[in-house]
């Protein structure tokens, strides 16, 4: 499996916002940006991504930006990279499906090594949230400070 700039950049986007809006703060894609040496228009569409999947909201008027739409313990990885990135299988397999139109699904053997990689991606990313992440980072900027202006992700 291999994540597209979506789901990467993104990820850095949501950590970001999880570090400077402290709860109800809005955070301005301009700032997101700056930080993250990562586009404005391209932060605006994955930010339309996260708002549709419900992790962000958008604040409209001066001062306003995006704020995270649920607890950063309620977020994780796993839904970040699928409201950006769809899917997170890296392996499909007919066999596998209820319906699947697989011919060789009675006999295969190896659709068990499919499942199980693919439940093993899925768990990961669903065991790491969001609270993690910033508190990784924390850790590695000036010895726990939390000012973040000193920090890169």
């Amino acid at each position: 499996m291999k994540l597209s700039t979506k789901g990467r950049y993104g990820l850095r986007a949501l950590i970001d916002l999880a570090q400077y809006s402290g709860g109800d703060t809005p955070v301005s894609i301009t700032s997101i940006s700056d930080r993250q040496a990562i586009s404005e228009r391209y932060l605006e569409q994955l930010m339309a991504k996260l708002k549709k999947a419900g992790l962000v909201r958008s604040v409209r008027g001066a001062g306003g930006g995006y704020i995270l739409a649920k607890d950063i313990h309620e977020i994780s990885v796993g839904d970040v990279l699928r409201a950006l990135e769809g899917n997170l299988d890296p392996v499909e397999c007919a066999g596998l499906e209820p319906d699947g139109e697989c011919k060789a699904a009675d006999s295969c053997v190896t659709k068990y090594v499919w499942k199980r990689i693919n439940e093993s991606i899925n768990r990961t990313v669903d065991e790491i949230r969001l609270d993690q992440l910033v508190e990784e980072s924390r850790k590695k900027c000036s010895g726990g400070s939390t000012d973040w202006s000193e920090c890169r992700n």
